[in-house]
């Protein structure tokens, strides 16, 4: 059961089949145009989505707004300290900015950042500096049906190739997204950070992680890896932090709350890079962008996700939500993490190439026939430079705290139709616009209509 009971409610909106339609279509067959007010059950994202606890509704109204050294700066700072061990602590607003401002002081144009995998905005942002993102996923990675443990694991073969290459002196960062979100939010083993960190200080590179999902990664280091099994999170989350240089992390996920992120670093330079930065385009450093009741949220959501049995609910819920669409006839990689369950759509609809986007096929038609909102992770959103992604993928997130089984159960039962219906549905082409990250505003049209149009 949930390890939780529930203290508000929020009535769930309904639509007609009809109406979804006209929706979809308004919208340009884009979900993330689709308004909040018209979905039914939302598992778009993990980020931002939380339900916050009673105990973070009532530490915001100890919020300090002061402008400069507010008092809840200070028990943010303390928090991240304590979890992380390192001394330069610097809340923002969200993770991408975070990216922007580390990303800004540690690379020059032409040089490469390697890293297990790359999220879309992790990648936008290494390339906005004229930088080349390179993924190196464990050869595990690409085999979406196997039962491998740590299947968000860096290449430590190919990472040490890489670096004694011709390009290795372009190798400026090594970051790992741990969970690897890109690579269907599998975790990386403890092992294999500290492989990462054995090459790096040979090679005097900065090892970074993305640490959004960390205590997420953490449980499923617990779980899954030989010789951790009597840690608790909060244990191993030190563990990985004490092998890496720094952090970045969007707390938006991890962090329990609504907004927010962070950047930590042992290096107080860089860290005082970041803040003259921070100061010109968030904020001053002690808030970023956030208010003081926001980093009150934070500091005690980042106790509350360490909790072993909120985790691993979390975790028990992914596992049989993934075991469930599969008996629905979803194909799902396995296995399932924490955050979200990733359905193969490429598989579900062979019929559909990739670049008619067959994830965006099942996102649609998830929407028109019972108001799922997923999204696509596939050829649209990682398609790069117009080529295919590895996979073409569908993530159903978790919000966390926020939807009961029998929502789940909904979820399944609208699946099962949509698997029914799968050699039906048709893919789609692009309209316009194209920018990076196009998945967020791009338009679409149904690849049918599109050829009947003059």
């Amino acid at each position: 059961m949930e390890p939780f009971r529930i203290k508000a409610v929020e009535p769930i909106p309904m639509r007609t089949t009809e109406e979804r339609q006209r929706i979809l279509a308004e919208a340009d067959y884009n979900i993330f145009r689709v308004h909040s007010a018209d979905v039914t059950i939302d598992l778009l994202t993990d980020s931002g989505t939380t339900a916050m606890s009673s105990k973070q509704w009532a530490a915001m109204f100890l919020g300090d707004e002061s402008y400069a050294w507010a008092s809840s700066y200070e028990r943010f700072e303390r928090a991240v300290r304590e979890l992380t061990g390192f001394p330069e602590v610097i809340p923002i607003h969200q993770g991408r900015a975070a990216e922007r401002l580390l990303f800004t002081v540690l690379l020059r144009p032409g040089q490469i950042t390697a890293a297990n995998g790359h999220f879309d905005s992790t990648r936008a942002n290494v390339e906005q500096v004229d930088c080349q993102a390179e993924d190196l996923p464990c050869p595990e990675a690409a085999e979406l049906v196997s039962e491998a443990s740590f299947k968000g694991n860096i290449d430590l073969g190919r990472l040490q190739k890489l670096l004694v290459g011709p390009d290795g002196e372009q190798v400026a960062v090594v970051i790992l997204t741990v969970t690897n979100n890109g690579g269907g939010g599998q975790p990386v083993s403890l092992e294999n950070i500290q492989g990462a960190r054995e090459i790096c200080r040979r090679y005097e590179i900065p090892l970074l992680l993305d640490a959004s999902r960390f205590a997420e990664n953490a449980y499923l280091i617990i779980t899954r890896e030989p010789g951790q099994q009597n840690r608790t999170p909060r244990e191993v989350a030190r563990a990985m932090f004490d092998l890496v240089d720094g952090c970045w992390a969007s707390l938006k996920k991890d962090g329990m709350s609504n907004t927010g992120g962070l950047i930590a670093l042992r290096d107080a330079k860089t860290a005082a890079r970041c803040r003259e930065l921070l100061t010109i385009s968030e904020g001053f450093p002690t808030y970023g962008g956030l208010a003081g009741r926001d980093l009150e949220a934070l500091a005690q959501g980042l106790q509350e996700v360490t909790d072993p049995a909120y985790l691993a609910h979390r975790a028990d819920t992914a596992a049989w939500f993934a075991g469930a669409l599969t008996k629905a006839g979803l194909p799902t990689l396995r296995p399932a993490g924490c955050h979200a369950v990733y359905a193969d759509a490429g598989q579900l609809l062979p019929h559909i190439p990739p670049e008619n986007f067959p994830g965006q096929a099942l996102v649609c038609e998830l929407y028109r026939l019972a108001g799922v909102r997923t999204t696509e992770f596939g050829t649209l959103a990682f398609g790069q430079d117009g080529g295919q992604a590895p996979n073409e993928l569908v993530r159903l997130a978790l919000p966390r705290r926020v939807y009961t089984r029998s929502h789940l159960e909904y979820v399944v039962d609208a699946v099962g139709d949509v698997v029914g219906r799968a050699r039906e549905l048709t893919g789609f082409t692009i309209t316009g616009p194209q920018p990076p990250m196009r998945h967020f505003t791009v338009k679409l049209i149904p690849l049918q209509e599109g050829r009947d149009s003059p």
